[in-house]
């Protein structure tokens, strides 16, 4: 059985709106190596609509190294309730949002390696109170904004059991967590 996993970059303070302003002076080998093999990892990514249209607009002129050549290639599931320019960045799937379990429950059942969600929002929330979401890796970086996006809202519920930590020469600091119940 497939695993899911939400892999989120979050400052000291608990925010993660923009990571591109914030983190890549925090860039350093051994983080982009365990970064590398989480995403080799991975058969598939799974992406609220907002996170799919806005990485839409830079994957697919990345490529030339095994990290951006395997994202460009592996399937892309998009939650949406709406329409979605699927041909933006493909291979991409659109699952409708009333759909969102059933169709998870069965991508999870099928082979292909991990799936990967970026960033922390309505769609974590809904897979790990249904028991749909298996870990969270929640990239600890040592900067402070003082406001933006929360890691986690309000409405978040979930039970969590630590299962490793990994500490980067940038300080950088990896905490990875199974749900265990919502």
């Amino acid at each position: 059985m497939r695993r899911i996993i939400a892999s989120t970059y979050t400052t000291l303070d608990g925010y993660i709106d923009n990571p591109h302003e914030w983190s890549m002076p925090y860039t350093d080998p051994g983080a982009q190596q365990y970064a590398l093999d989480l995403t080799l990892g991975a058969g598939a990514l799974l992406l609220g609509r907002i996170t799919y249209e806005g990485m839409a607009q830079a994957w697919p002129h990345m490529g030339g190294n095994p990290y951006a050549d395997h994202v460009n290639g592996i399937e892309k599931y998009v939650v949406a309730s709406g329409p979605v320019d699927v041909e933006a960045w493909g291979p991409a799937t659109v699952i409708p949002g009333d759909d969102v379990l059933g169709t998870v429950e069965g991508l999870k059942q099928t082979g292909g390696g991990d799936i990967l969600i970026w960033g922390n929002g309505r769609l974590t929330d809904t897979l790990a109170t249904a028991g749909l979401l298996d870990e969270y890796r929640i990239w600890v970086y040592p900067i402070i904004r003082g406001g933006g996006e929360r890691l986690f809202r309000a409405e978040s519920r979930a039970g969590l059991e630590h299962i490793d930590t990994k500490t980067f020469e940038s300080g950088v600091v990896v905490l990875s967590y199974r749900v265990s119940a919502a």
